[in-house]
């Protein structure tokens, strides 16, 4: 039984083999209509050609009053949900260089002071996600900067209500992203890895 089952395997192994080593000359003449062959190649050369860019990551801050609320798993499930993969993750008392290199634009506000007092009163859990348009999309999830204008359903639209503990950080934009990802992270500490369902969440 066991010697007419590997029989059978081998002889349907053959035969696949051998129609994948067919032109797409011959394949028409093999019954296949021509039109349909175009099509498989039209859809083989689409998924080629338009890959989208997987990889593009970005970087989401629990800050202090979201750790202190412990809102760092509520946070983390909905970029899991939405399909994007964690790259990178830390816990850590943020140093007042580091604020005054990632809030470089706002360092000659008259809140920044107030702002590096909050963002130094405790732990920050910092994350790098990515996937697909992973900037835009994690933005659209983080909701408005002040969270009386977030709508319901983005994270400050949920948990927060004044702009001055607005519970995450998201970057705004691609070179953002990158700029405060090296500043945030050492190469060493971002894990390159592939995730199984990645044919599931989008076409490669």
């Amino acid at each position: 039984m066991v010697m007419l089952r590997r029989c059978i395997f081998n002889r349907i192994y053959q035969q696949f083999y051998s129609c994948s080593q067919l032109s797409s000359k011959s394949l028409p003449s093999a019954g296949v209509p021509s039109a349909v062959l175009g099509g498989h190649r039209a859809a083989w050369h689409r998924s080629n050609s338009t890959v989208p860019d997987l990889r593009e990551r970005t970087l989401i801050a629990v800050k202090p009053d979201g750790v202190q609320r412990r809102l760092i798993g509520q946070v983390i499930q909905r970029f899991e949900q939405r399909g994007f993969k964690l790259v990178g993750l830390k816990m850590l008392r943020v140093s007042e260089d580091l604020l005054s290199q990632h809030y470089t634009h706002l360092r000659t506000k008259p809140f920044y002071p107030r702002l590096v007092e909050y963002m130094t009163s405790g732990p920050v859990v910092v994350m790098v996600w990515e996937g697909h348009k992973v900037v835009q999309a994690t933005r659209t999830m983080v909701g408005h900067t002040n969270p009386a204008e977030a709508q319901a359903g983005t994270v400050r639209g949920d948990f927060s209500f004044h702009v001055s503990r607005n519970v995450v950080h998201a970057s705004d934009s691609l070179e953002t992203a990158q700029r405060e990802i090296g500043l945030w992270f050492q190469k060493k500490e971002l894990l390159n890895w592939d995730c199984i369902d990645k044919t599931i969440t989008c076409e490669v």
